[in-house]
Parts: C-alpha cells; sequence; structure tokens
C-alpha cells in the first residue's frame, strides 16, 4: 500500500492512525498542500479532487479518509474500530462525523486559504472562524459522551474506535487555533488515553518524515 497524504492534514492523520491500529505496513509519499502539490496533473489522476490522502492499494486507488478507513476495516477486520451491533455502529459513526462532516470541512487549508485571500479575512478573524465551528462539534460531543454509559477510555469502551481516529487529529487541529480543550474534559481524557497509545502518539504531525 502507498498513502498520499500531508504531515498536518487531519484526513491524513485519520488514515495513518487507522493503518497503524491494524499493524499494516505501507509507503508514504507526501503530498505538499502549502506548495500545491495536490493540483499536480499526476496527483489529479489519482484523486480528481485534489485532495489527501489518498491509498492506493494494489490496482485500487481510494479516496475520501472516512471511506479509506471503512475500507480497511472490511478488509483487515483485526482489530475492529466498529463495534459489533448495529446501533453501536451507527454511534460510533455519529461521533466520527460531527468531526469529518461537520468540523473539519470548513476549518481545512483550502477553506481557510479562500477566506484570507479571496475574502480578505485576517488572521484574527480566520482563527476565530475555525474555534467557532469546531466549538460546537466539540459541545456536541461532550454532550454525547459525558455521562453515557457506553464511554469508556475511548469513544465507545476501553478500546480505539473510529471516533477516537476521528477526535484525536481534531483535537490537535484545536490547539493550532488556540481552543480551549477544559470547556471539554470528556474529549481531552479520551485524547490523553489516545496519545498513550504508539498507533496515536506515533503517528502525530510532528512525528512525520514530511513534517516541515
Amino acid at each position: 500500500m502507498k498513502l498520499y497524504g500531508y504531515f498536518r492534514s487531519s484526513a491524513s492523520y485519520r488514515v495513518r492512525i487507522a493503518l497503524a491500529l491494524k499493524g499494516l505496513d505501507y509507503e508514504l509519499q507526501p503530498v505538499h498542500l502549502r506548495r500545491n502539490e495536490q493540483r499536480a496533473p499526476e496527483f489529479l489522476e489519482r484523486n480528481p479532487q485534489g485532495l489527501v490522502p489518498a491509498l492506493a492499494d494494489g490496482d485500487a486507488v481510494l479516496t475520501q479518509s472516512l471511506a479509506i478507513i471503512e475500507y480497511l476495516e472490511e478488509r483487515y477486520p483485526e482489530p475492529p474500530l466498529l463495534p459489533a451491533g448495529p446501533a453501536d455502529r451507527a454511534r460510533v459513526r455519529a461521533l466520527a462525523q460531527i468531526v469529518a462532516c461537520d468540523v473539519h470541512p470548513i476549518n481545512n487549508l483550502r477553506v481557510l486559504q479562500y477566506l484570507e485571500k479571496d475574502l480578505g479575512v485576517d488572521e484574527d478573524a480566520r482563527a476565530a472562524w475555525a474555534r467557532h465551528w469546531i466549538d460546537g462539534g466539540f459541545a456536541a460531543m461532550e454532550a454525547m459522551l459525558r455521562d453515557d454509559p457506553r464511554t469508556g477510555d475511548h469513544c465507545f469502551g476501553d478500546r480505539p474506535t473510529l471516533a477516537d481516529v476521528c477526535l484525536v487529529p481534531q483535537v490537535f487541529n484545536s490547539r493550532r487555533f488556540d481552543l480551549d480543550m477544559a470547556r471539554y474534559p470528556t474529549l481531552a481524557r479520551i485524547n490523553e488515553s489516545c496519545m498513550r497509545l504508539p498507533a496515536f502518539a506515533d503517528q502525530a504531525p510532528e512525528r512525520q518524515p514530511d513534517a516541515e
């Protein structure tokens, strides 16, 4: 397998965590977003959206982080990233999608660059924009997890699931925008539990070979 990604991309970070949790070997192919390498013709052939990550596995080229992770879950089911029961699986997917569908897409690099270059929004206002949308998602996740008996060391029980795989990169991003994690004690505790595991800690952006 070959993973095309960027060290600070939270979507790439998710896939790195999932690959590590499943103990899968892969070759990393950096795609530098700030140098617009994602717009290069050879990369657009792999992903016409011009986004990372993309995962090549044999003849298959997969895009969209959650689709890639679900593919890995189906092809390499151990250890599982989704619980057994349908309702529990739906809960984990819902928690993951708060981040992947509602928070991250309006705070990623291309959106922040559009705010800056096309709309003339200054740095402080862009950071306030990011904090606003992260806060809304994190407040909902905190409410869902805080008193629920299914919450353990991780978002669902005591081993990582897809929800944790999405949460940890978003916590990393939140700190870049100076969001106060003390407002979300359950999320902060779960993030700390995750970061004690090598599969999470070793995939942190600052530990990647393309980090700068």
